[in-house]
């Protein structure tokens, strides 16, 4: 590996975020899940979920809408919801749901400098009552259109840049989250990987 591209992989891990990721459940287009990988990269998010309990196990991503960013990232499947709850728990103080309910607060009120799991649901019928019922709070972003409604990479890549607009405030960007071995390990695996 040349010292030029040494020096970019520990720039950008140096700026990836551990305490913020986005859980999708039964999300079936891979290009909707590799457009949102693509955001997750551009703002440093590392980790990412993927609960399929009504769907196959995905095994490939659109390639084309994630410009290959999921190999960049840390994915994690799951297909069963309380072991995908329970690893959230173990990360993340507060977990989000996108509902449109009588509860919901606004995008914007949600603290999204601490610890914080976003998720996510299927293109058609939304998260699940059961990830709903498990979840901390249901959040919406704000719309005055006809559609209550986004497409999910678009309500994603909303969402995180709002968290982007937060967390580069409180300074979240300039001091490393992943130091140590874990910081050796990725860029050793990154070293690997041919950019595109």
């Amino acid at each position: 590996m040349t010292p030029e591209r040494s020096e970019r992989l520990h720039k950008v891990l140096s700026k990836r975020q551990l305490n913020l990721t986005i859980v999708l459940e039964n999300v079936s287009d891979p290009h909707n899940i590799s457009a949102v990988m693509r955001t997750c990269d551009a703002v440093g998010i590392q980790e990412i979920y993927i609960l399929n309990t009504h769907i196959p196990r995905h095994k490939k991503w659109g390639a084309k809408s994630s410009s290959s960013a999921a190999k960049w990232l840390t994915i994690h499947q799951f297909s069963d919801v309380q072991s995908c709850f329970d690893a959230l728990r173990k990360r993340y103080k507060k977990i989000y749901t996108t509902h449109l309910s009588s509860d919901a607060v606004d995008l914007y009120e949600l603290n999204l400098t601490e610890e914080v799991a976003l998720i996510f649901g299927n293109e058609h019928s939304g998260v699940s009552e059961e990830l709903i019922a498990l979840a901390d709070g249901n959040f919406i972003i704000p719309q005055v259109g006809i559609i209550k409604s986004l497409n999910i990479s678009v309500a994603c890549a909303v969402s995180l840049y709002e968290a982007y607009r937060q967390k580069n405030i409180k300074g979240h960007y300039d001091q490393p989250q992943i130091i140590g071995e874990p910081l050796n390990a990725l860029k050793e695996v990154w070293g690997f990987l041919e950019e595109e």
